[in-house]
């Protein structure tokens, strides 16, 4: 139910942040200050966090809560024996260097923004989805390797005559890496979806207004699933 939440209200902020990023539109805003203002009020009023932002941090906040959850449901399960242990394969690695480097040139690609050089904010955007992308791919053939190919079977730390696929209807250890990384390749699925439309935009529409909240806002979910598979991946090792 937490995780439907999430998802829906992702949704609707994809739909609001590119209609919010000034990308192609003229907005009039009321920079005059009446008489009396003081910078007192304008320090305020700069020091308020974007709603769009807030809801965001708060969407985060219960996915990590629902993530560690999840995890702590694994560590719970294991010690209670009947745990099978499995190698993960190389292409987790692969996949894990293309989405921390997708988070460094998505965080160039703002500063790109912010200072206006378009050609190089372009480039670097094109960069992270494809990375984004790349990610997808990597854990994609890695779950294929799993379902295909036989590992020997090891349970509670000793080694059967045995060989097996790692399945997610198998053991429940397999079945918890592939509901955990399933459910996180479903929210980066929400990030590439909101990176695509970034993209399209900043290829098709000439900018006007460099108004930066809409990119902000997708950089920072795309951060919040980078160091959430990090730290999943990094889980799994620890506890295989």
């Amino acid at each position: 139910m937490e995780f439907g939440i999430c998802d829906l209200g992702f949704g609707i902020w994809v739909l609001e942040f590119v209609s919010d990023m000034g990308l192609g539109k003229n907005k009039v805003r009321n920079t005059s200050l009446s008489f009396g203002e003081g910078r007192g009020e304008v320090s305020m009023e700069r020091r308020k966090i974007h709603p769009q932002k807030f809801m965001m941090w708060v969407a985060m906040g219960s996915m990590a809560m629902a993530f560690a959850g999840l995890t702590s449901g694994y560590l719970v399960r294991q010690a209670q024996g009947n745990w099978r242990y499995y190698d993960l394969p190389m292409l987790f690695w692969y996949s894990t260097v293309a989405i921390i480097i997708s988070s460094v040139t998505m965080h160039f690609g703002v500063r790109a923004f912010k200072s206006r050089e378009m050609p190089r904010y372009k480039a670097l955007i094109t960069t992270t989805l494809v990375l984004g992308i790349l990610f997808g791919i990597f854990q994609y053939a890695g779950f294929y390797q799993l379902y295909h190919q036989l590992q020997q079977i090891r349970i509670n730390g000793e080694t059967l005559n045995q060989s097996a696929t790692v399945r997610l209807n198998g053991n429940p250890s397999e079945s918890f890496l592939f509901i955990i990384a399933g459910l996180h390749l479903l929210h980066l699925a929400g990030g590439l979806i909101g990176l695509t439309i970034v993209f399209f935009r900043a290829f098709r529409v000439n900018v006007k207004v460099y108004n930066a909240t809409g990119l902000e806002i997708a950089a920072t979910y795309w951060h919040f699933v980078d160091i959430l598979w990090v730290y999943l991946f990094v889980f799994f090792l620890a506890n295989q």
